[in-house]
């Protein structure tokens, strides 16, 4: 039987759009998925960049957590990323350019890593400017998926967010047992080396993005011109005074805000289990894999949950399974038979999948709150108070582990580590009441438009 082309053309965009989950398969959606894409794929240097500052910089947990937290700057500062793209354009655009120079930023910083980096502060100004090149996109590619999000009908609410993600969650997926296998086998400059490829994907994709140039004749309320910084700022102080805007804020802040103990347990994992970097990269795949389930999990069943019981469930389960650490800590899941290595991979794959599906209706909400005109710098402010937040814990858990005494050997008091971060990992509940609770799910978009009238 004959299918004519029109018909086969009809039936194969039916199948990108289910794939695209009812997006319309155009160049520029391509090209915001292409950098989301890149943000996971750039996985592939996370373990070489551990690695790297542990044994070749010799730095302890303690001063490797404080540099983590020092070269997330960038993601603070976001809001300057807005207003320089919404009221700076180069050559009349404000988007596609500055895409281009942080795919070429990008890579500079990791060949710099790969070749030119000998000490701890060269190290943490080039991972930096990394994290630059990548926030700076991110404030980009944010911007035009707001721009959508916005006018996203109610039935497909988070549909778009959803997808960005899972495209990050995808790139990571793909490079995450790689991160460690090919430290098995090259240095950690040559993974450096490696990874600087990927960047300049984004300065390609760039020319895909749909813009008009700006008008600076056009009248001042006009989509084609350019917002004064005054304008902006204007724009979000009338933002902030939105409780629909400011109260979910504050509580994302004091959510990311709780202490951290990641850099205390790679290298526990590391020094005390001797795991090798080949199974830190299949950790790495189970928790991508995981990721991918919890935003599918969220599309599916739980779009439509009000944010308080999301979070405040997330929030509960997480710290109870975090919990679990103890016993890896304390090595009694050897006692009970099973497996270091085992034990890590099941408990990273459940907290990947809670942590994704409570990130997602932040980011949902996060979108839909963002007035026209200065959705790249209200976005980005929200993003930066949330990166604030995961900074502040990172340098929380620096301290506390420096109470503690825990060193790149001495890991004996682990296991109180284990208890207070997720002790006060609780505390985020006593404010769960900032979020809108399920009659006042349709405010921040109403707040949003009445900004604008």
């Amino acid at each position: 039987m004959l299918i004519h082309s029109s018909g086969l053309s009809k039936v194969k965009d039916s199948v990108t759009k289910k794939i695209l989950l009812g997006n319309e398969p155009k160049p520029e959606l391509i090209a915001i998925l292409a950098v989301y894409f890149v943000q996971g794929i750039l996985g592939l240097a996370r373990l070489a960049v551990s690695f790297f500052l542990k044994d070749e910089l010799h730095l302890s947990p303690v001063e490797v957590s404080a540099l983590l937290g020092i070269v997330a700057l960038p993601w603070m500062i976001k809001p300057l990323f807005g207003f320089i793209s919404d009221g700076l354009p180069i050559f009349g655009y404000r988007r596609r350019p500055y895409l281009v120079l942080s795919g070429i930023l990008g890579s500079a910083a990791w060949v710099s890593l790969g070749t030119i980096v000998h000490s701890s502060w060269a190290a943490t100004i080039a991972i930096a400017l990394s994290s630059l090149s990548v926030a700076f996109s991110d404030v980009i590619v944010d911007s035009l998926v707001v721009e959508r999000a916005r006018v996203e009908s109610q039935a497909k609410a988070g549909s778009l967010q959803s997808l960005c993600w899972g495209a990050t969650a995808l790139g990571g997926l793909i490079t995450a047992y790689f991160s460690g296998l090919l430290l098995e086998y090259f240095t950690t400059r040559t993974v450096f080396l490696v990874t600087a490829l990927f960047p300049l994907i984004i300065s390609v994709v760039a020319w895909l993005i749909s813009e008009t140039r700006v008008n600076k004749d056009a009248p001042q309320h006009h989509q084609n011109h350019p917002l004064s910084i005054q304008t902006q700022l204007k724009q979000l102080r009338q933002a902030f005074t939105q409780k629909a805007i400011w109260l979910p804020t504050a509580f994302i802040f004091i959510w990311q805000s709780t202490p951290s103990g990641e850099a205390a347990f790679f290298y526990f994992f590391t020094n005390e289990l001797h795991f090798k970097p080949e199974f830190l990269g299949r950790v790495h795949l189970v928790t991508s894999l995981a990721s991918l389930i919890g935003i599918w999990i969220f599309q599916r069943f739980l779009k439509s949950v009000p944010f308080r019981v999301i979070c405040g469930w997330s929030i509960v389960i997480s710290a109870l399974l975090r919990m679990t650490m103890l016993l890896l800590v304390t090595h009694t899941n050897r006692a009970l038979g099973i497996d270091d290595q085992w034990f890590s991979l099941g408990d990273s794959l459940i907290l990947a999948v809670m942590g994704q599906i409570a990130f997602m209706p932040v980011m949902v909400l996060a979108a839909r709150i963002c007035p026209l005109g200065i959705e790249a710098t209200l976005f980005a402010l929200l993003m930066s108070i949330f990166n604030l937040g995961g900074a502040i814990s990172r340098e929380f858990g620096a301290l506390i582990m420096h109470w503690l005494g825990i060193t790149e050997t001495n890991f004996d008091t682990l296991w109180l580590l284990v208890i207070i971060t997720n002790s006060i990992a609780l505390l985020p509940l006593l404010f769960i009441h900032l979020l809108p609770n399920e009659e006042e799910t349709e405010i921040p978009t109403f707040a949003a438009n009445s900004i604008n009238n």
